[in-house]
């Protein structure tokens, strides 16, 4: 409690200097959007708080602090500032939107829609708006109306694939398997190049019983998103169904390697290895089911018979003990129970299992089994949903329960740029006094040029592209850095390292613009320190990626030129780096990065060969030259730099390798 005080009182104090003119609440705005961008939502609450006691009457801080409040899931204090926004300002489409996500989310479905038809009032032509509304329709089981709603979509915008297929679901649930199909094929028709479509169509093929046709779409939909477990589960079912175990178990395993955690799959490897007698491996595969669900009472039960096959009949027994603790009507359970407790040698415990069975069935045979059983027998299908709790269906394959209901559209999830993104770089690299530890670290421990700026330092920095949001006390830490600078730097204006350090600082509180300040003036007194234009290079990287965002979001016309200009700074500032200390293997890679922002993927090329010749273990440069040879059609280097890269620790150039293969070396899914 005394650090959450003393962290409010450092935010408060800081932060109120910035708010004592007219001019510094449109900056203290933009710092907050920043803090929001870069996902330090703990950080922006405060700054748009700091808005709020100053001038109350503004819409925008209201906004944007229900906006950070949402991204961390506090939906009723998001929905209280989206209110208030509305009050100020009721012409803005975006805060009812909002707002309608947070009923929606808290299941006020009816408020949701309330809100989502008044943003419609103002943003007609909104495809996420009509979309949610349909979700709410189908939230509460009125097909119809959901029908009717994508209907209306689909007048003004004829080719929305995702309409197609959200109007694919509710054809199904409809029971219009045809209008279904047609639909389907209109995802298709305008979005070829989506394995979301294929996936689609192929559910609407099972449920038509055309198995070879849905194979043949969830190929289609594997070539295009190989790193999907997904579509890889619904083919294996999609073969189990035509008697194909063999490859059903590849996808599977296939599945399992995308998303080692996927609980569909290894249920459902469970069961195919259970019925091929690999009894040992698929008690591997229910007990990680068990540790995902403890209480999945099939996937125990299952667990209880391999357990008896494999002479583990105790541990049998315990699981037969919990399958009916949860079931006490489960004859079957109570059969093999005697048999394992005879294997056990608990006879007593075998002959009351056997008791209760020879009772059960003069029950059953006098009074008929619907008056004394509580469960239902099962069910003829070859699979269950999920969440069906019909023990007798535990030998069944597992298919997902519909949770389309759920997935609510908005633009506003995440950052803009990470939008539909099948393959990114690696990001640029900065200096920091904190960085993520992964589970591997990418980034080498010696950097001569950074080892001997560290020496002149009392707190050593460290180098990373992993930033992450800072915790409480890290934050005040650096106000309280920053105040001690400032009165350093108010005696002596000169003090390079100490505008440098306070620079930091600012920016790790996302004030970029400070931070830039600080770094002119100490190019100005020091010109010569590589370090300085190093920093200033990534503050105005960020700085700039920040305010695409925010013109994205104000829609605000973003021209290529400005681009440009803004990239050339940062590669400016860059090349003075290299200039200075030719060794710094980050500068080479960074300026990598901002050439492929500038489509000169020759030049980046260049230079991330120069960063890996450098450092030879350079896993992230070696993974985005991969991706720049791929760019420019050169796929079997690229390929090879990405094996490289996954070599030293990026495992995920492995699915980028397995996509490349897959759709024959085209370059359409990266992003820089």
């Amino acid at each position: 409690m005394n650090l959450c005080k003393a962290v409010i009182f450092s935010l408060s104090l800081f932060i109120s200097t910035l708010c004592n003119a007219q001019l510094n609440t449109a900056r203290v705005i933009e710092i907050g959007r920043n803090a929001l961008y870069f996902e330090d939502y703990v950080l922006s609450i405060q700054y748009f708080n700091q808005v709020i006691d100053s001038k109350p009457y503004l819409h925008e801080p209201y906004y944007f602090r229900g906006l950070a409040k949402f991204y961390l899931d506090d939906f009723v204090g998001a929905c209280e500032d989206f209110t208030c926004a509305i009050e100020r300002n009721p012409y803005i489409a975006r805060s009812y939107q909002l707002r309608g996500m947070c009923h929606a989310r808290m299941d006020s479905t009816a408020l949701a829609e309330r809100d989502f038809r008044m943003a419609l009032k103002y943003d007609i032509r909104n495809t996420d708006l009509w979309r949610n509304l349909g979700v709410l329709a189908i939230q509460s089981g009125e097909w119809g109306k959901a029908a009717q709603i994508v209907d209306s979509l689909l007048l003004f915008s004829p080719r929305n694939s995702t309409a197609y297929m959200l109007r694919t679901q509710i054809s199904l649930n409809l029971g219009d398997t045809l209008r279904a199909l047609e639909m389907a094929e209109n995802a298709v028709k305008y979005d070829k190049f989506s394995s979301d479509v294929y996936d689609s169509r192929a559910v609407v093929h099972c449920e038509m019983g055309n198995y070879e046709s849905a194979e043949k779409d969830l190929d289609r939909a594997i070539e295009l998103m190989p790193s999907r477990a997904g579509s890889y589960v619904n083919r294996a079912l999609v073969r189990y169904h035509r008697s194909n175990l063999r490859g059903a178990m590849e996808d599977y395993d296939m599945a399992l390697y995308v998303e080692p955690g996927n609980f569909i799959a290894l249920y459902n490897r469970g069961l195919l290895r259970m019925s091929v007698g690999d009894d040992n491996r698929a008690v591997e595969d229910f007990d990680k089911v068990l540790e995902i669900d403890p209480d999945n009472t099939m996937a125990r039960f299952n667990r209880a018979l391999l357990r008896e096959n494999i002479g583990d009949f105790y541990g049998a027994v315990d699981d037969y003990n919990r399958v009916i603790d949860d079931y006490p009507n489960f004859e079957y359970a109570y059969s093999c129970r005697a048999s394992a407790r005879r294997k056990c040698g608990d006879v007593k415990g075998a002959e009351a299992d056997e008791n209760w069975l020879f009772k059960r069935q003069l029950d059953i045979y006098n009074k008929g089994v619907d008056a004394v059983s509580e469960e239902y027998s099962a069910e003829s299908d070859k699979t269950r949903k999920r969440s069906d709790e019909n023990v007798r269906n535990y030998n069944k394959m597992v298919v997902a329960d519909d949770l389309y209901a759920k997935q609510y559209a908005t633009e506003y999830r995440g950052k803009v740029q990470d939008r539909n993104v099948f393959v990114e770089l690696e990001p640029v690299f900065v200096l920091s006094y904190y960085k993520n530890e992964r589970d591997l670290d990418l980034v080498s421990d010696f950097c001569k040029p950074l080892d001997e700026l560290n020496a002149s330092l009392q707190i050593p920095l460290l180098v990373t592209n992993d930033e992450r949001a800072l915790t409480g006390s890290e934050v005040a830490r650096c106000f309280d850095n920053i105040n001690n600078l400032s009165k350093l730097v108010a005696e002596n204006p000169g003090a390079k390292d100490c505008l440098m350090l306070r620079a930091l600082n600012y920016y790790l509180v996302q004030d970029l613009e400070s931070a830039l300040l600080d770094l002119d003036n100490a190019i100005s007194v020091d010109n010569q320190s590589w370090e300085l234009y190093f920093i200033r290079s990534f503050v105005r990287y960020r700085q700039f990626e920040a305010k695409l965002v925010d013109d994205a979001e104000d829609k605000a016309d973003n021209s290529a030129i400005g681009g440009d200009v803004e990239y050339r700074l940062v590669k400016s500032d860059l090349d003075k780096t290299i200039e200075l200390s030719p060794d710094f293997v980050y500068a080479f890679f960074n300026r990598a990065n901002v050439m492929t922002k500038l489509n000169d993927y020759k030049a980046a090329i260049v230079d991330y060969t120069r960063a890996i010749e450098l450092d030879n273990r350079f896993a992230v440069a070696y993974f985005n030259r991969g991706l720049a040879r791929i760019y420019i059609g050169n796929t079997e280097q690229g390929i090879a730099d990405l094996s490289k890269a996954g070599e030293l620790g990026i495992f995920q150039a492995y699915n980028v390798i397995k996509r490349f293969v897959y759709i024959g070396g085209k370059s359409a899914g990266v992003k820089n």
